[in-house]
């Protein structure tokens, strides 16, 4: 490996110009292909294997036409004080707004609120509903516009008019300028880590290049592959991070080899057959976890999953072919790590260079002195304060966000407080019962008891009347409960009605299934729910294997995927103390706590494992390099920590910046993951591989390289740690002249 990738480095430094074109031409094919692309929603959800969807599928072949899984939008009004709703000029504005909605696209119908019974008992409150043809994240944003702006002549008229319901779920997208934030601090984290504005600007415009390409992609592909914004957005911000990281760590250690006197073309070899072979390894960890969500069968997930795995592989071969090439047009302007701006006539020799160097120990080398001393200590403070930190994830309460978890300043949220004032907290989130009485002797009478039986349960507030259709063997019946629709109550009488629904079958031979959008929210949460531990198992397994080949060590791989599981559940319980909790809520915005959003669990576990690893690798294959060179385990930790500390530290703020600049969005469920990936990169990178990993490493000593001989006979030799590239170390030293001979050939 080592050797493949030090000539693919050698050839891309010196054939710099062709590397350059092809990745040039790519961007550009790609971007013209995604300008020419026919537009496409966000991807169609669904929920394959549960009640709820069984239940969407089974009314849209009962009930054509009626499009069961359209979205539904509700225009909420508010009577002056002193008026009703039923007062005639309100009654008349109602009814005009109604007659406008009606003639919109894409609008299956609209209820008057005043023959719908759709007005509160004091007459205060009204509101009308708009169904639609296709779900609210497939909606056309003019369509979208048109519900948002249906109330204009009613709020001109005295009314107090606020819009929500589904329809508008998709109407808010993270905005840019939390990208350009974490870009921001990215450059600026770069400039201080390798020294100059050219070696920084290296791996941003790589990385730029490589997310331009896989989200171009994306786009070109979207409409046949029914891909949608969200999609875009995790590439956009995986890639983004990966690709600077994986491009930091190359252009670091080519640095390193400038410092040990090797000509440009060689360390440029050198950086990539070394530290690319720990990209290689890192991308993936991280392509294993993505593509691994595929575990949990729901396609949106799937499709997330995938497109952000390829772009990271993009990332990977960017760094590999595209970083030797930019360092040839560098040249001299990258200086050797270490080196400080001066001109030629002060220009020292490596030797000395290098005596500097190992006279004064840098940050990394003393930390890890430190650590090896006392790694009892750092081991036990580590982990029990993260044990600690984890605690509230004890209490995880998973859900989806409706619009009563928006800010109180939109108007979703407040047309969801107006209803619940009006009509009660359970009006949000009605539940709908589909009756398949197919196989009944008499469905209707079936109906019926199914209608009476639900009236007798806990928390249940109305029934409606059974809504038969044409053929009158399917029903729907809806339940208003008497809790909002995220709470434990209204969860606890889903199942209620689902148990009673095994007598009900018995009783009637008809089948009772519940849907709705909370009922496909509590399914959606406990598939996720049931799908976290074989997914675990899969992606944990086989980045084990992995890190076994990586490592030939047995200990290093565990301790690896048991630090991780440390950090995740640490940053797990981070979430819940403030998104469910509270706790320092309004130090980054929250403004309702509530359940945390249910695929946040399983979504930090595939995201922040890939990148967890990625410093794994990083870090302690140049360990593993330098123990192989014939340093003792103590030794060789102090020495990874000299050449990859520094580097490690950037690359995790760099990650933090990235994910900590969609906090500032006003979604909350962006806001949520935002917070989740960079307090688990924070509590991955500098407590578990920047504390308790050389401490473990301390204490097991020798052991920790541990490897049975027959499994290392068994296993492939990848040469992770470029012990292959010796035969190259005679001729790897040039002379000043060798060096600018080199910088001027083409």
């Amino acid at each position: 490996m080592a050797t493949f990738l030090y000539n693919l480095g050698r050839l891309a430094f010196r054939r710099r110009h062709f590397v350059a074109l092809i990745w040039v031409a790519l961007l550009t094919l790609a971007g013209v292909g995604a300008a020419s692309a026919p537009a496409a929603g966000t991807t169609s959800f669904s929920i394959p294997g549960t009640e709820a969807q069984k239940a969407f599928d089974l009314l849209e072949q009962r009930f054509p036409g009626a499009s069961a899984d359209g979205a539904t939008g509700r225009i909420v009004f508010k009577a002056p004080d002193g008026q009703k709703m039923t007062d005639a000029d309100n009654k008349a504005t109602v009814a005009k707004t109604v007659k406008e909605l009606g003639g919109g696209t894409e609008v299956v119908s609209v209820t008057d609120p005043f023959t719908t019974n759709a007005v509160s008992k004091d007459g205060s409150v009204a509101y009308t509903s708009v169904k639609y043809e296709v779900p609210g994240m497939e909606l056309a944003d003019s369509t979208r516009e048109s519900l948002e702006a249906a109330g204009d002549d009613a709020r001109a008229a005295g009314l107090t008019v606020d819009v929500g319901g589904d329809a508008l779920e998709a109407g808010a997208e993270p905005g840019a300028a939390g990208e350009i934030v974490g870009i921001a601090i990215a450059a600026v984290v770069l400039v201080i880590t390798l020294g100059s504005i050219v070696a920084a600007g290296l791996p941003l415009l790589t990385a730029i290049i490589g997310v331009g390409i896989g989200v171009s992609t994306i786009t070109v592909l979207a409409k046949a592959l029914d891909l949608g914004d969200t999609t875009s957005t995790l590439a956009l911000m995986i890639g983004l991070a990966v690709g600077i990281d994986y491009a930091l760590f190359i252009v670091s250690r080519y640095r390193n080899e400038l410092a040990e006197g090797r000509d440009r073309e060689e360390a440029a070899g050198r950086a990539t057959g070394t530290a690319g072979s720990a990209v290689v390894f890192a991308g993936l960890t991280v392509v294993i976890a993505l593509a691994g969500l595929a575990v949990v069968n729901v396609p949106m997930l799937t499709k997330m999953g995938l497109a952000a795995a390829g772009t990271v592989v993009i990332a990977v071969l960017i760094a590999l072919t595209m970083i030797p090439a930019m360092l040839g047009y560098a040249g001299r302007k990258i200086r050797p790590a270490g080196e400080k701006r001066k001109s030629s006539k002060e220009h020292t020799s490596s030797d000395a260079a290098t005596s500097q160097k190992q006279t004064k120990p840098n940050m990394g080398t003393r930390w890890a002195s430190f650590v090896i001393r006392r790694p009892v200590a750092v081991l036990v403070l580590g982990v029990v304060g993260l044990g600690a930190i984890a605690l509230p994830a004890t209490q995880l309460e998973l859900g989806l966000p409706d619009d009563g978890s928006q800010p109180t300043s939109t108007t979703q949220r407040r047309a969801y407080d107006t209803l619940s004032e009006g009509f009660g907290p359970g009006f949000n989130g009605p539940l709908m019962i589909v009756v398949d009485a197919k196989d009944s002797d008499d469905p209707t009478a079936a109906f019926g008891d199914v209608a009476d039986g639900i009236k007798g349960l806990k928390d249940v507030v109305t029934v409606t009347p059974p809504a038969p259709n044409k053929a009158g063997d399917t029903a729907t019946i809806t339940v208003i409960p008497n809790s909002k629709p995220s709470s434990t109550q209204t969860e606890d009488l889903v199942h209620a009605i689902r148990d009673k629904g095994s007598d009900f079958k018995a009783e009637t031979d008809a089948e009772v299934l519940v849907t709705g959008t909370t009922a496909m929210n509590i399914d959606f949460s406990q598939k996720l729910n049931d799908a976290l531990v074989p997914y675990l198992a899969l992606v944990v397994g086989l980045a084990f294997l992995l890190l076994i080949v990586v490592f030939r060590s047995i200990l290093v791989p565990l301790k690896a995927a048991l630090g991780f599981l440390l950090s995740v559940l640490a940053a797990l319980g981070a979430v819940v103390a403030v998104f469910q909790w509270g706790w320092f809520s309004g130090l980054i915005g929250v403004e309702e706590t509530g359940p945390i959003m249910s695929m946040m669990p399983i979504f930090m576990v595939g995201v922040v494992f890939g990148l967890a690893m990625d410093y794994e690798v990083f870090l302690v294959t140049r360990m593993r390099e330098a123990y192989v060179h014939g340093e003792t385990p103590s030794q060789a930790v102090v020495t990874g920590f000299r050449h990859s500390a520094r580097v490690v530290v950037a690359a995790a703020i760099i990650m933090m910046a990235v994910f900590g600049g969609f906090i500032s969005s006003g979604e909350s469920m962006i806001k949520m993951i935002g917070f989740g990936l960079a307090i688990a990169v924070f509590f991955d990178a500098f407590v578990v591989r920047m504390a308790i990993v050389p401490a473990v490493l301390a204490l097991l000593g020798k052991k920790a390289w541990w490897l049975p001989k027959w499994l290392d006979r068994a296993l492939p030799n990848v040469d992770v740690e470029g012990e292959g590239l010796r035969a190259h170390d005679d001729p790897a030293k040039s002379s000043g002249s060798d060096e600018d001979r080199e910088l001027v050939r083409v």
